[in-house]
């Protein structure tokens, strides 16, 4: 048995395509006859193409870079805008994406489309490629039969957070710069300069201080063990990164960029932007008050936000406006937030009233991002200046110790 991709016409004009296991061309020309379709062209897929719908479970599990994501969003609205089905939309932007793991994606989505899954049902499956925010979106917009309206919603939001991750990672080029040339010269320092200095006071009864001590134990460490360093070094890096995915991790990170002076004010209007602009396209979209508040608070990354978001789910069921939970914490969300919502809500027009604190908390996020590098000189300068310091004491402490034995 072979499978077959095939395009066929209805009686109305309609037009159906998909694929389908068959002996023979014959039968698959019968079958759709029987439904009422006229078979007007067919293909067999070779076992490669055949291939290239199955998914395995890492790719599964894999990411998609926001670029790609963002791509097929704003692609997809302009087809389905000109009248393009769903199945043939994400078939041809299958066929589009450079990315194999995508592609693996959407042409499993298009099959399981023609299967009669719904679109957000296909998406589902993968969790960490479609977020809950963008299945969800679907779906109101396959209910409500306002897609093109929820792909509209979904590329404003991709492309907000692409801009600012793009702006972020180009503010953090300089101190990236910076911090590894500093940590280049200190191994230099410590690998080939420092020994040749300390070679002077070998042959010399000079008691070393303990800073002293404490660098020619790093130098020795460098040039003796550098392998196992390194190794050591990678294995902690990983072991941070593993350790900021759980859930103590994510907590402690999230209190850190709560509590840092030079980040604090970035990470709340970032998070008070991002709750603003969901909350109202959800609400837009005619998803219910206490589902929103569920998709936010899986949406947000900083976990102080997501227990707030959601002790506020269970407040409203009990009738709290949500004006008052936001104003209940004042640590987290602004009080003119808080102030505008309370008027959204007396007025019938929450929706606008977010939607306007969204694009003024973006707009203060592109401004701080344009200045992000000068506030983290300050900081670069303190560490730079305190590893040039210790350096320099480590270094003239035993050459004071030695002018007074001289003496």
């Amino acid at each position: 048995m072979s499978k077959f991709l095939f395009t066929a016409k209805g009686e109305n004009g309609e037009t159906k395509t998909g694929e389908m296991n068959a002996d023979s061309e014959r039968m698959v020309a019968n079958r759709l006859r029987s439904e009422g379709f006229i078979l007007t062209s067919i293909q067999i897929l070779s076992e490669k193409e055949q291939g290239k719908l199955n998914i395995s479970f890492f790719d599964k599990m894999m990411t998609i870079p926001l670029k790609e994501k963002m791509f097929f969003t704003r692609n997809l609205s302009v087809m389905i805008s000109s009248g393009l089905s769903i199945g043939s939309s994400v078939s041809n932007l299958a066929k589009q994406t450079q990315n194999k793991r995508f592609q693996g994606i959407l042409n499993q989505c298009y099959q399981d489309i023609q299967k009669g899954v719904t679109f957000s049902d296909a998406l589902s499956k993968y969790p960490n490629v479609f977020s809950d925010l963008f299945v969800n979106m679907i779906r109101v917009g396959e209910i409500g039969g306002t897609m093109e309206n929820s792909l509209k919603i979904l590329t404003v939001q991709i492309e907000k957070e692409h801009n600012l991750k793009a702006k972020i990672r180009g503010a953090m080029i300089y101190p990236s710069v910076i911090i590894f040339a500093m940590i280049g010269v200190g191994v230099v320092m410590l690998t080939f300069i420092l020994p040749k200095i300390m070679g002077v006071f070998e042959g010399m009864d000079v008691e070393l201080p303990p800073m002293t001590k404490l660098v020619v134990k790093m130098s020795d460490a460098l040039k003796d063990h550098g392998l196992v360093v390194l190794i050591i070094v990678i294995v902690l890096a990983i072991a941070l990164k593993q350790f900021l995915k759980t859930q103590v991790g994510k907590r402690a990170f999230s209190w850190v960029t709560l509590h840092l002076p030079a980040i604090k004010n970035f990470a709340i209007k970032i998070n008070t932007a991002r709750f603003c602009r969901i909350y109202s396209s959800l609400l837009s979209s005619g998803v219910s008050v206490v589902d929103s508040l569920d998709i936010v608070a899986d949406t947000l990354s900083n976990e102080y936000y997501k227990d707030a978001i959601h002790k506020g789910r269970k407040d409203i069921q009990r009738g709290v406006t949500l004006a008052t939970i936001i104003s209940s914490y004042p640590k987290l969300f602004p009080l003119i937030v808080a102030q505008m919502t309370k008027v959204g809500e007396e007025t019938g027009k929450t929706e606008e009233m977010l939607l306007k604190m969204a694009e003024f908390y973006e707009e203060e996020i592109n401004e701080l991002t344009k200045n992000l590098s000068s506030i983290i000189e300050p900081v670069l300068m303190v560490l730079i200046g305190g590893a040039v310091g210790f350096f320099a004491v480590a270094m003239m402490q035993p050459i004071y110790g030695l002018l007074e034995n001289i003496k």
